[in-house]
């Protein structure tokens, strides 16, 4: 029997997902793409404590928000070297295919704008907070 992280890992590269947490047989699966996912499954109060998370992609943003969901072990794609280390100050184990200095926006011209809304915060709860707010000026900038 795998792992849940090794589940998880797998699921996230056969399925088609962009996000997989695994705990037991109980899996939560999203093909949103960025923070969103982690955002719903928090604001729906999910239970995901102890579970393992795999994603394609992990930035700091990402990270709190792991931290925030109580999740025991991330496995990314690619991890920018601020979630790692935001992972490893909360003992998340963190684990990863390429380690990228920063997390790109889509276009490739700058910072993910939610890397930029958490460059300087440290904690899980404010950090959720800005995010769900860059989510909201950013949704009303495409009306």
């Amino acid at each position: 029997m795998k792992n849940d992280l090794e589940k998880a890992k797998e699921l996230l590269t056969k399925g088609g997902y962009t996000c997989v947490l695994c705990k037991g047989e109980t899996v939560y699966t999203a093909t949103e793409r960025g923070v969103k996912p982690l955002v719903d499954w928090i604001l729906k109060n999910q239970e995901v404590s102890g579970f393992s998370a795999a994603d394609k992609v992990v930035g700091k943003a990402a990270a709190l928000l792991y931290v925030r969901m109580e999740v025991a072990a991330v496995y990314a794609k690619v991890m920018s070297r601020a979630a790692a280390e935001t992972l490893q100050r909360y003992d998340i184990a963190a684990t990863y295919d390429v380690m990228a200095e920063a997390v790109r926006n889509r276009a490739g011209t700058g910072l993910c704008p939610m890397e930029q809304t958490v460059m300087n915060i440290e904690e899980p709860n404010a950090a959720l907070d800005a995010i769900r707010a860059k989510m909201k000026q950013m949704s009303e900038q495409l009306k």
